[in-house]
């Protein structure tokens, strides 16, 4: 079965005013990792933007957890599908580290399900 290639779409024109200055983003990046380094009780500048309430529980941070890599899991696979070579064997191994650690969250989950652990019967 023969794959077709989409055509690739031309960059848009971007005025220069609103093109990004790389050089200024990385000094700005080193700055926030420099200042957090020094002083470890300063919070981190990007905080604000992803946070996870801390009165979560374990079962809940485990389950949104595996949902995550399970859609991590198809979005792999479909990028896979989609190429060839050596970039489609980094894409299945990053989608089979994804998977495993989903049957890790998954087993964890199951360990905070079950209270006791399993007893092995003592024979005599």
């Amino acid at each position: 079965m023969k794959k077709t290639k989409p055509k690739p779409r031309g960059n848009p024109v971007t005025p220069e005013s609103e093109t990004l200055d790389l050089t200024q983003l990385s000094k700005a990046t080193q700055r926030a990792v420099s200042a957090r380094l020094r002083n470890p009780k300063q919070p981190d500048p990007v905080s604000h933007v992803f946070t996870i309430l801390p009165d979560v529980d374990t079962p809940t941070l485990l389950g949104h957890a595996s949902e995550t890599l399970a859609s991590m899991n198809v979005m792999t696979t479909d990028l896979a599908d989609q190429l060839e070579g050596s970039h489609r064997n980094v894409a299945l191994a990053i989608q089979q580290l994804a998977v495993l650690a989903e049957m890790l969250i998954n087993r964890a989950l199951d360990n905070l399900d079950s209270p006791l652990p399993a007893v092995t019967p003592v024979c005599h």
